[in-house]
């Protein structure tokens, strides 16, 4: 069995490796370090490193909920389930009907590794195409989906379907004990449901992925990985599917406000020399 600390190395070592390897796969020639350095100076990095510190201190957040739901007096056992009982009923447990090892493995993969690979690469290829402004807006969206989600997960708790519905079973759990732990450190009691950050940062990524820069490959694979991630986030028996409609509905939103913001701001700049 594989211990804690082993997995998370393993995590790591995997999503460095698949970084590197995207790398050289989606960045353009004219983008690899030969080419880059030449044209990035202090002051571009700097510009970069308010959006970085955001990004740091909505994780910090995510990690403090239950201190924070413990100072608000909050009951720890109370959700919200019996209303997803009322609007959807069992239909998610259907996705489970074809489960096997392998598949449940694969699911496994494309949740942990396949999901933080898009949200961290797409923060390179930007960085490393220059898209500047594109990237503060990728910032920005990804920080109004977290403040959007986070006070259903403080106050209005939803649980894993896996864990409430007869005849499901939370597999993505059961792979080993070392993923129960990753997932609770922003998850501590499994039931940050609604609306799913899986489907919300996926959806978000792929549409500035898609619309704001031109890397065709990468275009291919984040529609692709996204619409793996969408099914595993169901099949793993983690989330219901109006938690995934609801997340791919904040998604939207969190993009269309985050480049409105900076169309407005840099109108007269010309964004589409950014976009390589």
């Amino acid at each position: 069995m594989i211990s804690s600390n082993q997995m998370d190395f393993i995590m790591i070592l995997s999503l460095v490796f698949s970084v590197a390897a995207g790398y050289f796969i989606f960045v353009p020639e004219p983008f690899k370090p030969k080419y880059y350095y030449k044209s990035m100076d202090s002051s571009g990095i700097s510009e970069l490193l308010p959006y970085v510190i955001l990004v740091v201190l909505v994780f910090i957040l995510m990690d403090s909920q239950t201190a924070i739901s413990n100072f608000l007096g909050l009951n720890p056992t109370r959700n919200y389930d019996q209303y997803m009982l009322i609007l959807e009923g069992n239909e998610v447990s259907h996705f489970q009907s074809m489960a096997t090892p392998m598949l449940t493995y694969f699911n496994g993969i494309i949740y942990l590794l396949g999901f933080s690979f898009l949200l961290l690469f797409t923060f390179v290829a930007l960085l490393f195409t220059h898209n500047t402004e594109v990237l503060k807006e990728y910032v920005i969206a990804f920080t109004l989906i977290y403040l959007a989600a986070y006070p259903f997960y403080i106050f209005f708790p939803v649980d894993v379907t896996g864990n409430v519905l007869p005849g499901m079973i939370p597999l993505l759990y059961q792979l080993n004990p070392a993923i129960l732990r990753i997932v609770t450190i922003c998850d501590p009691s499994l039931n940050n449901c609604f609306p799913s950050l899986h489907a919300a940062l996926s959806v978000m990524t792929t549409l500035f992925i898609l619309f704001r820069t031109n890397l065709r490959r990468y275009k291919i694979f984040a529609v692709l990985t996204t619409i793996f991630i969408l099914f595993a986030i169901l099949y793993l028996g983690i989330h219901w599917i109006t938690d995934m409609i609801g997340g791919i509905i904040l998604a939207f939103i969190a993009y269309f406000i985050a480049t409105r913001i900076f169309k407005t701001r840099f109108k007269d700049e010309d964004i589409s020399l950014y976009m390589r």
